[in-house]
């Protein structure tokens, strides 16, 4: 066969694995398409691969799809979005009364939306290292080999995001969705009045807060950890005159928050032994207005 077409089908035959290994890295399925397509333009060139060097050619796949989406990773840190990107999770939005609590994929989606949240939070070399280690199997070598650095710090790394991802425990997810928007509630009463105690009492020592502006509202991106550091954003949650419509996103308890009749924030909010463990904010005008839109 020749070595161009013995490539090709190697490569058609890994495109769902590798586009997998993306997604999981990157939180986006249409990201994860286009890093496995750039890996696939970069590899088809001529010249660009000696096939009978390769001892490994899964794992060399593996090694070039990794690379691209650490340099993905690396470009949102560094600038933001274009408007057309969507580097945040799939959202589901759902009337509130659509879902009840026989509901088989509510915690599925929880736990998505809950990693989502985290993985955020994490620098670009410890969302690598945990997901090619932990959900992939990789070994700490091959992954230092693609980070660029030393096995033991590669380690540490996936040590340090395996805490941060494992605080939250899927077996603690509150499914109920009248527990989940008693809880939600109880924090905007809290936010509205100030109650800084209540609202430290509702936030998980662990929790992640995460805000996703886009290009729309580049200033508000920000990942926040710790009940201290949410609280202070409380204020944010108190917008004058704001109504709030209650929803579910996949399959966790939200709000869409309205001003002057306006949409401007969808949060959703994972629950865990009746504390919030974690809150993703999207602020993107653009892209709420569509979801909003969605839903009716």
């Amino acid at each position: 066969m020749d070595p161009a077409e013995q490539l090709s089908r190697h490569f058609e035959d890994n495109r769902q694995r590798l586009t997998a290994l993306a997604h999981r890295i990157l939180g986006n399925r249409g990201d994860a398409e286009d890093a496995v397509q750039d890996a696939w333009v970069r590899l088809s060139r001529p010249g660009a691969t000696d096939l009978p060097a390769v001892t490994n050619l899964d794992g060399w796949m593996t090694t070039v799809v990794s690379r691209i989406c650490l340099n993905k990773l690396r470009a949102r840190a560094a600038r933001p979005e274009s408007p057309t990107d969507a580097t945040g999770p799939e959202l589901r939005l759902r009337p509130e009364e659509a879902l009840g609590p026989e509901d088989q994929t509510l915690l599925a989606e929880q736990i998505s939306l809950a990693l989502h949240i985290v993985l955020e939070s994490l620098t670009p070399p410890e969302r690598l290292a945990f997901v090619l280690h932990d959900s992939f199997g990789m070994q700490f070598g091959e992954i230092a080999a693609v980070l660029g650095m030393s096995t033991e710090a590669t380690r540490k790394l996936a040590s340090r995001a395996r805490q941060r991802v494992h605080a939250v425990d899927p077996a603690a997810i509150e499914t109920d969705p009248a527990g989940q928007r008693s809880v939600v509630s109880a924090f905007f009463a809290a936010s509205r009045d100030g109650d800084l105690d209540t609202l430290l009492a509702l936030l998980h020592p662990e929790i992640t807060f995460h805000a996703e502006g886009g290009a729309t509202g580049t200033a508000a991106t920000a990942t926040i950890r710790r009940p201290e550091n949410v609280t202070r954003r409380a204020a944010a949650f108190a917008i004058p005159n704001a109504t709030f419509e209650p929803i579910t996103v996949n399959g966790s308890a939200a709000v869409i928050v309205y001003a002057n009749q306006r949409p401007v924030s969808i949060m959703a909010f994972v629950i865990t032994y009746g504390q919030i463990a974690g809150i993703y904010s999207l602020l993107e005008q653009p892209r709420i207005e569509q979801l909003v839109n969605s839903l009716r």
